[in-house]
């Protein structure tokens, strides 16, 4: 057995979290959630496994959604996801991975703390955090090196940032909760308020990535979709 030592860079996200492996490209993306049986405090399942939990196991099985905005706000949830999370991408390295984080530009000092601690915890050797807006246009390959301004906005699952990037930096950032998550919601409303019909957030995700648009289209798209019925009870599509 080769035991080789990993890089990995993590996206860590209110509504899904990338981990990227060096040399081997994005390795997983699990939603940002962790099923946790609250009699007993034990995490039961992780990412896409917890979600597909919910709603089919005892009342006593919960979801918890450690991150919100972009930063930690379940310190224990947080670590214990990452440390599952990170297992699964090096199970065949002896040794413990160097880590880069993603985080908002405008995270604070003690938010940056969380994120590094929870992060050793969960078996890092080193940690590393990067602006997202930076890791952003880098990607995009913009060479940010150069004394020109660059606008990006990162519309995440709770937030919406927007950053102007220039001579390897931010120069100025903003950050707003208007992002994804409530663009699901209002899809929601919209569906039960003009159909009568109720459907789940991740069926309104799907209707956002399949036909959503920033601008109004030339011809009408249409797709279908199942939920219950408001008035019967029954199933619709």
């Amino acid at each position: 057995m080769l035991f080789v030592e990993r890089d990995i860079a993590i996206d860590l996200g209110t509504t899904s979290t990338l981990l990227y492996v060096r040399g081997k490209g994005v390795s997983m993306r699990e939603p940002t959630v962790v099923a946790v049986d609250k009699i007993t405090g034990k995490l039961l399942k992780v990412g896409e496994d917890a979600e597909k939990m919910l709603g089919r196991t005892p009342a006593n099985i919960v979801a918890i959604h450690p991150i919100a905005s972009g930063v930690i706000s379940d310190y224990d949830m947080t670590t214990r996801m990452l440390q599952e999370l990170i297992s699964r991408v090096t199970s065949f390295s002896f040794f413990k991975p160097r880590v880069i984080v993603c985080v908002p530009s405008s995270i604070t000092g003690v938010e940056e703390r969380a994120i590094i601690d929870a992060t050793i915890e969960a078996g890092a050797r080193k940690v590393y955090l990067l602006e997202t807006a930076v890791a952003t246009s880098t990607g995009a390959g913009i060479d940010i090196s150069k004394p020109d301004g660059h606008m990006i906005i990162d519309i995440g699952g709770g937030t919406t940032e927007v950053a102007v990037i220039s001579l390897g930096g931010v120069v100025e950032c903003e950050s707003i909760k208007t992002a994804g998550d409530e663009f699901d919601e209002a899809i929601v409303k919209y569906i039960r308020r003009k159909h009568n019909v109720m459907i789940g957030t991740r069926t309104a995700e799907e209707l956002k990535r399949s036909i959503g648009c920033a601008y109004p289209r030339s011809e009408v798209t249409s797709q279908e979709v199942k939920g219950r019925c408001l008035l019967t009870g029954l199933p619709k599509a």
